[in-house]
């Protein structure tokens, strides 16, 4: 991103729109991502004037298609390895990151402030979007676009154009929320005029930001505004694929008023929040439930496989997702994911190791968790009758993996020592290698090292799972387990999980977290569950210790293995590296505004425990954005 804050986004922009419309992403990020949507190919030319551009069709188009490229995309930290080349679960309790100079590890132990904190791209780059949003609805033209009644998904395009872009805006709104708290909502003036900050409008920049709360009802009364302006479902989905449509507006609502209604958003439990995300969830059930071709969870009648291929089949054809990034063809992927012993012609840098508090939150086959009461969990073979999710999203040692044409096809070896004064062949390499025992396989094709090919890869931002669990979550809270069974258990169907009955609302709670954990894994969800269900409060590192790892959040375990390859033994330890995580309250709940903008719009204010000496702020001032 090329913006550096409020302020220069604001000035940059408010420069230049009167003689150019620029970018605010670099062209270079558009070069990256390739769709098989039309609409989404479409580039607008940056040297056109603002007259030039909404007075043309083709141009307005590409305009529209521009602000897409602002969507949030969870590989695209992958581009850079040396800072972020690993999932942003390593910012919590599901992985650690092998690669020491990774932003990550410092967030587990709370070393940025708000000069040099590098992970702030979401304000800039969301401020920068809402911006173009605004830009769009105010200048676009129903006599340029054309708004008349048509069959199909091109029925009064224009009305269309702005119901997506103002879904576009509220999902960028919610963006800010999810890692910044209270939030500026900047839509319509009193005049019901789209606002678009100017450089001379000094006072109307300095703005103060709306709770979080409220900020999240105002991003679902928008998404009620328009869900019904946009097809559920669009016609032609191939050539609309990655388009915001009716159902991404029924699934942002889900998703924010379940925010809206957790605990660090409701400090007194109203009901009425939860029922309102309850009714939400239905709200999406039952409208997909009309549709000639509804979303689905993606399955084959194959438990043992049918989650591990939903990440992997090409994502235009896939039944559950509802909204996804760009398809992205790539290795890079499997190149900081995959074990290191696999190394080819080209290195392999598997650099996400999930911890052992991730893999104990995996049931056994029959439903117990592994510390009930006759589990027959076993230490030392510990990755038998197990969830079968556990070996479609974790490599683990034994397991079978590599291109079997190519001879690679062979056991995963993560010994940190074979008693020879040796070591497996994927404990680690010169550039990668595993701190926990552990890689991930979620999202990983099986690719050969010895001539490697790129794979499509789309980051999911919504999928029917999601809703189905937002559904459990939010009807348990309003009305009880028994209401809230079935929605839950559908997603463990699609696994071979037995259902759920006969808990107390505070038994299937915690059933529903962990469910959403293991579901939902490495889709950038953990990070915000931790700190809306506030895990964090009344405990400490040591207070936690006499609990089951897989409620530990603050000590983080890794499996050490050793001893014969297929006899391992098998040793359960803090992780080496990353041993524990620092979280302080309530500064750790949300990232910083950057330090920059606070003092060019004060009234702002920043997120507590954020604040700045006049020490520290002239010291170690850096750069405080990331190139998204």
């Amino acid at each position: 991103l090329l913006s550096r804050g409020l302020g220069d986004v604001y000035k940059r922009q408010g420069e230049n729109m009167k003689k150019h419309l620029l970018y605010i992403i670099a062209i270079s990020l558009i070069s990256l991502l390739t769709s098989c949507s039309d609409f989404l190919d479409k580039e607008y030319d940056a040297s056109k004037s603002e007259e030039q551009t909404f007075n043309n069709d083709n141009l307005t188009r590409g305009f529209l298609a521009n602000i897409y490229t602002n969507l949030p995309d969870g590989f695209n930290g992958y581009t850079d390895g040396q800072f972020r080349g690993a999932s942003a679960d390593c910012m919590t309790d599901n992985a650690t990151s092998w690669w020491v100079p990774h932003y990550y590890n410092n967030i587990l132990t709370d070393a940025f402030t708000a000069v040099n904190h590098p992970l702030l791209g979401p304000w800039s780059s969301n401020l920068a979007a809402i911006r173009k949003c605004n830009q769009f609805l105010k200048n676009a033209k129903p006599s340029v676009v054309g708004n008349v009644e048509k069959n199909g998904d091109d029925n009064r395009l224009y009305d269309r154009y702005c119901a997506e872009t103002k879904l576009l805006r509220a999902i960028f709104h919610f963006q800010i929320i999810g890692w910044f708290g209270d939030t500026p909502i900047i839509g319509e003036d009193e005049n019901g005029v789209p606002i678009i900050f100017e450089l001379s409008n000094t006072e109307a920049m300095n703005m103060s930001r709306t709770k979080a709360a409220d900020a999240l009802k105002w991003v679902a009364d928008e998404c009620d505004k328009i869900k019904n302006q946009l097809p559920f479902r669009y016609n032609d989905e191939t050539n609309n694929w990655g388009r915001v449509n009716g159902a991404t507006a029924y699934a942002l609502k889900s998703r924010a008023l379940l925010y809206r209604a957790s605990e660090l958003n409701n400090r007194d439990n109203d009901l009425t929040y939860w029922k309102e995300a309850a009714q939400a969830a239905k709200d999406f059930i039952t409208e997909n439930a009309k549709q000639s071709k509804p979303y689905k969870l993606y399955q084959t009648g194959k438990p043992e496989n049918d989650y591990y291929q939903c990440f992997i089949t090409n994502p235009v054809f896939n039944e559950e997702f509802i909204l996804c990034r760009s398809i992205w063809k790539t290795r890079v992927i499997e190149d900081f994911c995959s074990p290191v012993g696999y190394a080819g012609i080209q290195d392999v840098h598997g650099r996400t190791n999930p911890t052992q508090n991730f893999v104990d939150c995996f049931e056994m086959s029959d439903g117990k968790r592994i510390d009930d009461s006759g589990s027959n969990y076993d230490l030392q073979n510990p990755y038998a009758n197990r969830d079968p999710r556990l070996d479609q999203i974790i490599l683990h040692h034994g397991s079978m993996w590599g291109d079997k044409e190519q001879e690679e096809y062979r056991a995963v070896d993560v010994r940190y020592s074979n008693g020879s004064g040796g070591q497996g062949i994927d404990y680690s390499a010169l550039h990668g290698g595993t701190n926990t025992g552990y890689y991930l396989k979620k999202f990983v094709n099986n690719i050969s090292w010895k001539v490697p090919v790129d794979h499509d890869h789309a980051w999911v931002i919504f999928r029917y799972g999601e809703i189905l669990l937002n559904a459990a979550e939010a009807i348990n809270e309003a009305e009880g387990p028994d209401a809230a069974y079935k929605y839950v258990n559908e997603v463990r169907a699609r696994a071979g999980m037995p259902p759920y009955a006969g808990m107390s609302k505070d038994e299937f709670r915690e059933r529903i977290r962990n469910e959403r954990r293991i579901e939902l894994s490495f889709e950038d969800h953990r990070f915000f569950d931790e700190r809306r269900w506030m895990l964090f409060e009344k405990q400490t590192s040591q207070s936690e210790k006499k609990l089951p790892i897989y409620k530990q959040i603050y000590n983080i375990y890794a499996a050490r293995v050793s001893g014969e390859a297929d006899s391992p033994i098998y040793e359960y330890t803090t992780e080496p590296v990353h041993p524990t995580r620092t979280f302080n309250s309530p500064k750790n709940y949300y990232f910083p505004i950057p330090d920059a903008d606070i003092k060019k719009a004060p009234n702002l204010k920043q997120n507590p425990g954020w604040e700045l000496t006049e020490t520290n702020d002239t010291e170690n001032r850096g750069d405080s954005e990331i190139t998204e």
